[in-house]
C-alpha cells in the first residue's frame, strides 16, 4: 500500500514537472505561427472549455459577488498580463531561460509579501535574493549569445513573474475559501475574459496557421494550463504544500532538455551559470525556518507557476 501511495506521488511529481516544462519550448513553437496575444488568447480559451467541462461535472460552486472583482484582478494578473508578457518575452528569449526567469517568481513574492503584509524576509531571504540577483545579470548579459549583450525581452519576462507573483501573494484567504482547484478555475476564466479583447483576427490566425502548431496551442491549453493544476492538488491534500511546490524548482532543467530535443535550443554558458545562480538563490531564500514568521513566508512563496 505504502509502495503504491509512493509511486502514485512520484508520478504526480514527474507529470507536473513535465508538462509546465514543456509550456516554455512550446510556446517558442507557437510563436512561429501565432502572435503573442492571439496565443494566449487561444490557449485560454481551450483551457477554458476544459475546465468548464470539469468543473461541471465536480459540481464547483460559483462564487460570491462580492469576490468576482478580486477575482477578475487577480485572473487579470495571474493569466492575462503574466502569459502575454511570457510569450512578448519568448519572442527573443529561450525556452529553457525563459523558465529560469520565471523561476524568480518566490523571491517577487517574498519581497511583495514584506511590503503588504510586514512579513519578515529574513537573513536567508535577503541572501537568497542577491544570489538569484546575480544570476539574472549573468541571464541578462549573455542570454541569448555568449557574448555580452542585453534583450528587452528578459525584461519584459520578469514583468511576467512579478505580475504572477502578486496573484500569488493576494490570493491567500481566497485559496482557502473557495480551494486550490476552485479558485483556479475562477481567475482562469477571468484572464479568459479579458483576452478577449484580441478575438479580432484569430479566426484567421488558425486558418493560416499550419495544423500542427495549432495543435500545440491546444496541447498548451490543456496539459501545462489545466492538468498541473490538479495533479498539484493532490500532492498538497496528500503532503502538503511545501513537499508539493519543492519539486518544482527542477522544472527549469526539464525545459531545457525538452527545448534541446524539440526545438534543438542549446544554453549558453551565461544561461547556465546564471540559471544555477538564480535556482541557488531561490533554494537559499525557501530554506523552512523555524521562526514563525519566516514560515509564513514560506507558505505564500510555496506556489505554483503558471506557465
Amino acid at each position: 500500500m505504502e509502495k503504491t501511495f509512493r509511486f502514485k506521488l512520484i508520478s504526480a511529481h514527474i507529470l507536473t514537472i513535465v508538462l509546465w516544462a514543456s509550456a516554455f519550448p512550446g510556446i517558442r513553437a507557437a510563436l512561429t505561427t501565432y502572435s503573442p496575444a492571439h496565443l494566449s488568447l487561444l490557449r485560454l480559451l481551450v483551457g477554458s472549455v476544459v475546465l468548464l467541462i470539469v468543473a461541471v461535472i465536480l459540481r464547483i460552486r460559483l462564487p460570491e459577488m462580492k469576490d468576482i472583482p478580486v477575482i477578475f484582478l487577480l485572473g487579470f494578473l495571474g493569466f492575462s498580463v503574466y502569459q502575454v508578457a511570457l510569450n512578448y518575452g519568448e519572442q527573443t528569449i529561450s525556452a529553457g531561460v525563459a523558465s529560469l526567469l520565471v523561476s524568480t517568481t518566490p523571491i517577487f513574492t517574498a519581497f511583495l509579501a514584506l511590503a503588504f503584509f510586514r512579513e519578515r524576509f529574513g537573513f536567508q531571504g535577503w541572501m537568497g535574493a542577491l544570489i538569484s540577483f546575480i544570476g539574472v545579470a549573468c541571464i541578462s548579459l549573455g542570454g541569448a549569445t555568449e557574448s555580452f549583450s542585453f534583450d528587452r525581452g528578459i525584461v519584459i519576462i520578469l514583468v511576467a513573474s512579478l505580475s504572477e507573483s502578486i496573484y500569488f501573494v493576494f490570493q491567500q484567504s481566497y485559496l482557502k475559501k473557495y480551494g486550490f482547484v476552485a479558485f483556479t478555475m475562477y481567475t482562469i476564466w477571468a484572464g479568459t475574459l479579458f483576452m478577449l479583447l484580441f478575438t479580432p483576427g484569430l479566426g484567421l490566425a488558425i486558418m493560416q496557421a499550419p495544423i500542427d502548431t495549432t495543435m500545440v496551442v491546444v496541447y498548451l491549453g490543456i496539459f501545462p494550463t489545466v492538468i498541473p493544476y490538479f495533479t498539484l492538488a493532490y500532492i498538497t491534500s496528500r503532503t502538503g504544500a511545501s513537499e508539493a511546490t519543492s519539486s518544482l524548482y527542477l522544472t527549469p532543467a526539464f525545459a531545457f532538455m525538452i527545448a534541446w530535443i524539440w526545438l534543438d535550443e542549446l544554453p549558453t554558458s551565461f544561461a547556465i551559470i546564471g540559471g544555477v545562480l538564480t535556482l541557488l538563490g531561490v533554494f537559499v531564500s525557501n530554506i523552512k525556518s523555524r521562526d514563525p514568521v519566516q514560515d509564513g513566508i514560506q507558505v505564500i512563496t510555496d506556489q505554483p507557476h503558471s506557465q
